[in-house]
């Protein structure tokens, strides 16, 4: 099964010591994606940020090599992600309130952190 990952998504594993990878996998996911978009907030939040921010953004950075890259993907992160999981019949992790309930309304599956521990669908 196929999973678009959210610049959130991908700051789980310092914020919340959760390996989203394993999780992904025990729920099933077998191929990871992350589109341009997502891969340009995550470079934006390095030179922005700082402290434990700045090493989430760093060590998801080094994360997304292990998902394949949708290009081109242009407009906001959040629009680019409905747009793509739509045409790709792919799931979404992200803890992003506004971002689940534009899935939600679209009828795309969500998976988010549950209880600061593992991830679930919502």
């Amino acid at each position: 099964m196929k999973v678009i990952i959210d610049t959130n998504g991908f700051m789980i594993p310092v914020q919340f010591g959760v390996d989203i990878f394993e999780e992904l996998k025990r729920l099933g996911f077998d191929e990871f994606f992350v589109p341009e978009a997502v891969v340009f907030e995550i470079e934006k939040l390095i030179k922005r940020e700082r402290g434990s921010d700045r090493t989430a953004a760093k060590v998801a950075r080094s994360m997304m090599d292990r998902c394949e890259r949708i290009t081109p993907a242009v407009g906001p992160a959040d629009d680019v992600i409905l747009r793509l999981a739509k045409e790709m019949e792919a799931a979404v992790l992200t803890n992003d309130i506004g971002l689940k309930r534009r899935l939600a309304e679209k009828g795309i599956q969500t998976i988010s952190l549950r209880q600061k521990n593992k991830l679930d669908f919502v």
